[in-house]
């Protein structure tokens, strides 16, 4: 009998998400709902699975612990792509590396309330009014106000969308992005130190790369409005945490609505956490029940697929 591992499901709903009756005949299917950053600990809790069934790049599988896991034949992660995932290492001892589909919108519409919580005090009003305040803040509107994107792909293209609908003057850089481009997505092209000196929102949408990886550094982030806000929905590292950590410690930005971190889950003492003019979310964006009934649903027809040697949604190394 297959033993198969299903991680990081941290709300304990995979079970729920999927019908796992097909599988449970043949395999022993076993959910975590804990997260293990520690290798060691990791290698010793799968190391006699033949199939694991990853949650996004919550748990990495670089060639080094790849090379630990001598009876995995099938590694499934939900999404079509995981950049932490050594594909390559995989196929190199045999493992075959499968994905799912998804759905672009959740990430943009918690983006779209990263800005409004940041922009009208939402979460802060709360809390002051269940702590017996009324009225602390004094917030700023929307129309009229510069929202930049950098990237303009799918998940960028749909927040300009909420842009234009609220009035907004939508802007929009990445690398490979024309004039002619952006106006088809209706916004204006601008370099990103334009975009980044100009906007008073400014959303990142872009993939991590070795060529996004730091992109927005120390003198990007100099370079905003001391009104400005930053948000990321994207991944952690396309922006220089530390660097972050100062300009906000030191008011130098109006604050920053953050999903992604460099290391998650996000240590409790982290400074983005304690931080007044930060909202911070657990990488929440994909986290919708539309989504995990893609992701559990085709999981289930993947680990059928490659149990009936006919593997689906393989992913190649890139």
């Amino acid at each position: 009998m297959l033993h198969i591992a299903v991680l990081d499901d941290y709300q304990n709903v995979a079970f729920e998400s999927a019908n796992w009756g097909d599988v449970a005949g043949k395999a022993s299917v076993i959910m975590f709902n804990d997260h293990i950053h520690d290798s060691d600990s990791l290698v010793e809790r799968l190391k006699d699975f033949e199939i694991i069934c990853a949650m996004r790049e919550r748990t990495p599988f670089p060639k080094e612990i790849l090379h630990r896991l001598p009876k995995l034949q099938l590694l499934i992660t939900t999404g079509m792509r995981n950049a932490s995932i050594d594909v390559k290492a995989a196929n190199d001892q045999g493992v075959t590396v499968c994905g799912t589909d998804g759905l672009p919108y959740p990430t943009a519409e918690l983006a779209w309330g990263l800005i409004l919580d940041l922009a009208r005090n939402i979460s802060r009003e709360n809390e002051a009014v269940k702590n017996g305040e009324w009225q602390t803040t004094l917030s700023v509107g929307l129309k009229g106000k510069t929202l930049g994107l950098i990237g303009l792909g799918n998940l960028g293209g749909q927040v300009a969308i909420y842009g234009n609908a609220f009035g907004m003057n939508v802007i929009a850089w990445s690398q490979n992005l024309t004039k002619e481009k952006a106006k088809e997505k209706n916004a204006k092209y601008a370099s990103l130190e334009t975009l980044m000196a100009e906007s008073d929102f400014i959303s990142i949408h872009t993939v991590l790369s070795p060529r996004t990886k730091g992109l927005i550094d120390s003198s990007k982030l100099k370079l905003m409005k001391k009104t400005g806000f930053l948000i990321n929905t994207s991944r952690g590292p396309i922006v220089d945490e530390s660097a972050l950590v100062n300009v906000l410690e030191k008011d130098l930005i109006a604050g920053a609505g953050l999903d992604v971190f460099g290391l998650e889950p996000l240590p409790p003492e982290h400074p983005l956490i304690t931080l007044e003019n930060t909202i911070i979310t657990p990488h929440v964006g994909y986290v919708t029940k539309e989504t995990y009934k893609i992701f559990y649903e085709q999981t289930v027809e993947c680990i059928t697929a490659f149990i009936q040697s006919t593997p689906i949604r393989v992913i190649n190394p890139i």
